[in-house]
């Protein structure tokens, strides 16, 4: 599933397409489900002649503003993805809606395994209200980190899986963040002290931006790996730590990498450095 990253570079990818200011000149859905409560041809209708006015992130969504005050959400799930194309190019089979623009492109919502999902809204703060804060926001500070580590008693992994408890993290970024800060996945949310919850924040803020810089993180080659607007692999595979690479020596240490499941997760962890 695309990490805050990933979802991050997509935007990004968006933006340098220069699609704000571009009118959606129709819309078109193969797979209804993929819009969240709504019928497709509604969906279609109440799209349709919409200027994009800005494209952001909240969390794990594209946040796509459209003029008079609406708002599509996307959310990749699995396996989603977004292609602009020309208009002219053949449609895929996995290719479940499309957004043809004026300018004669198409942007075109991928997604092998039909878990991601497309929401057309007027007003995204009560879908936005259930997130907890953005980890790379300035006002993300390590005391507030460090209150909600207190609030809570649960194990560290599930605890930053919770969007809810902080926003755009998933399993690999929390596997390198935890392992940067020496902390078990299983260590209980409010028994760290003031410096491992500055550590942690520091290495959660470390892994992210680790991640930004190399575009994101590919993993393999199949369908359902991430891949930018641009058809670009991210590079970050190669920066990582701990991540997928149980049987590998440490980069720290040396012991060898563990895989281990925590919350039905994979999560993997330095047996040495990351002791319970």
């Amino acid at each position: 599933m695309p990490e805050l990253p990933e979802v991050q570079t997509i935007v990004d990818d968006l933006n340098a397409g220069l699609l704000v200011g571009k009118r959606i000149k129709r819309a078109s859905v193969f797979w209804p489900r993929t819009i969240h409560a709504m019928a497709p041809p509604a969906f279609c209708r109440k799209i349709k002649g919409k200027r994009i006015s800005s494209i952001g992130r909240r969390g794990k969504f594209i946040v796509i503003g459209l003029e008079n005050d609406c708002f599509l959400l996307i959310h990749l799930r699995m396996s989603g993805r977004l292609l602009l194309t020309a208009a002219s190019r053949l449609r895929d089979k996995h290719e479940h809606v499309w957004l043809t623009f004026t300018d004669g492109r198409r942007l075109r919502f991928h997604d092998t395994r039909k878990f991601g999902r497309m929401y057309l809204v007027d007003d995204p703060e009560p879908m936005f209200r259930k997130l907890g804060p953005e980890p790379l926001d300035r006002r993300f500070t390590a005391r507030k980190l460090a209150e909600g580590l207190r609030k809570h008693r649960r194990m560290l992994k599930p605890l930053l899986l919770d969007q809810s408890f902080v926003a755009g993290l998933g399993n690999i970024y929390v596997d390198e963040a935890l392992w940067a800060a020496r902390l078990h996945p299983c260590r209980i949310s409010n028994s760290l002290d003031k410096r491992e919850a500055i550590q942690l924040y520091r290495s959660i803020r470390l892994a992210l931006r680790r991640g930004l810089k190399n575009l994101g993180t590919s993993l393999g080659t199949g369908e359902a790996n991430f891949y930018s607007v641009a058809r670009r692999r991210g590079r970050n595979k190669d920066e990582l730590r701990v991540f997928r690479r149980n049987g590998r020596p440490c980069p720290r240490c040396r012991a060898k990498i563990e895989r281990i499941v925590v919350g039905q997760r994979s999560t993997h962890i330095c047996p040495e450095c990351q002791k319970n």
